[in-house]
């Protein structure tokens, strides 16, 4: 066994000079200083970043909320000083935002998908108006319930099917089954108002629960459900991924043709909800309900920040769009004003949140940052 030879210590020469000792780098007290607060900007990036972005959008439509209450208390100071009426009219408003509401939360996930759906208020239409036959009143609420629910899923399994299968755009599959499915709901009620005769189904309009209204507490299930759904399953992670590219899940296996026709069917899903809702608000269906339903959703998904293109979206974003519709109209009915002027309003606010989308506030904010380090 032999000893292990010590490793020998480079001396200087005249043609080298020795090592220096290791020593550790500098320390600069100013880099020190500026520690904690680089930790606290830390604790920040989620809302800074692109994850925050949600929850920024969501708290700037509630700023919105505020000032349009703010603009009804300065136009009718004399109702909003009345807290019995402020209650009803919040009441009025969440009744009114509840079926439209139901109805964006399907046209948000498809939407989110990566398509569109230019049908859903005649989806509502051809279920009302089935619904309140006479054949089908005479099964109960259960069978006009069944029978809503079953028209909405089965059009939109069709719209899913023409999309997925047979390869048609979505803008010209679900325009073409608009006008298809408003046809055949006035062929079925030869054009004439249905009168629905079944007390269980009016009353779901008119009961309120704990001061609630029912239809409220409807929007909220759905809402829950859709959220839920969106956030929690891999039926949404896969929704996402469909939408922002669907290559790329297709070759991540996930069948982009079957998810979807599901996403169609889910809206079909919620139509029906809402003809339900619409019927008992007006005791009767016909052709001409539910009439640019579309465009209300369509509009209230965009101001809730989800993208048109695709991959993007919330519920809670999509309900605040809705809710902000709903009290526009209000505040306009309440200081009578032309519904010419509200749906010019309605217009801005969609070409605002669309030109929103294009061009990013933190773009703004990372540019004058630039300058700031060149000018430094």
């Amino acid at each position: 066994m032999t000893d292990a030879t010590p490793t020998p210590t480079p001396t200087a020469t005249p043609d080298r000079p020795a090592p220096l000792p290791a020593q550790s780098p500098p320390v600069d007290p100013a880099a020190t200083a500026k520690a904690p607060a680089a930790e606290g900007a830390g604790r920040l990036s989620w809302w800074r970043g692109d994850n925050g972005e949600g929850a920024r959008r969501n708290l700037g439509l509630i700023a919105v909320l505020v000032v349009l209450i703010l603009i009804g208390i300065a136009t009718r100071p004399d109702l909003y000083g009345d807290s019995s009426w402020v209650w009803s009219n919040i009441l009025t408003i969440l009744k009114l935002a509840s079926v439209v509401g139901v109805v964006t939360v399907g046209m948000t996930v498809v939407i989110i998908g990566g398509g569109i759906d230019l049908s859903v208020g005649a989806i509502v239409a051809l279920a009302g108006v089935w619904c309140t036959t006479v054949a089908t009143q005479s099964y109960g609420a259960g069978g006009m319930i069944f029978s809503a629910l079953t028209v909405g899923v089965a059009v939109g399994l069709v719209n899913g099917l023409l999309i997925s299968y047979g390869r048609l755009v979505p803008f010209i599959a679900t325009l073409a089954m608009m006008v298809a499915a408003r046809g055949l709901a006035a062929e079925i009620s030869d054009k004439q108002t249905q009168v629905s005769n079944n007390t269980t189904i009016n009353g779901i309009a008119s009961t309120d629960v704990l001061g609630i209204p029912l239809l409220v507490y409807i929007l909220a299930a759905v809402v829950v459900a859709g959220w839920v759904l969106l956030n929690r399953t891999t039926f949404g992670r896969r929704t996402v991924a469909v939408g922002g590219n669907p290559e790329a899940a297709r070759l991540a296996g996930i069948n982009v043709r079957r998810h979807t026709v599901l996403l169609y069917a889910l809206s079909g899903l919620c139509c029906g909800i809402a003809a339900i809702m619409l019927t008992a608000q007006a005791t009767s269906a016909q052709a001409a309900m539910a009439n640019l339903y579309e465009l209300d959703a369509i509009a209230a998904a965009i101001i809730g920040g989800t993208l048109l293109s695709g991959g993007r979206g919330t519920i809670v974003g999509s309900l605040l769009g809705v809710v902000i519709f709903s009290t526009i109209t209000n505040l306009f009915a309440i200081n009578g004003l032309s519904t010419e002027a509200q749906n010019m309003v309605k217009g801005g606010i969609i070409v605002a949140a669309v030109l929103v989308q294009q061009f990013k506030f933190r773009s703004l904010t990372q540019f004058l940052g630039r300058n700031r380090l060149t000018t430094g």
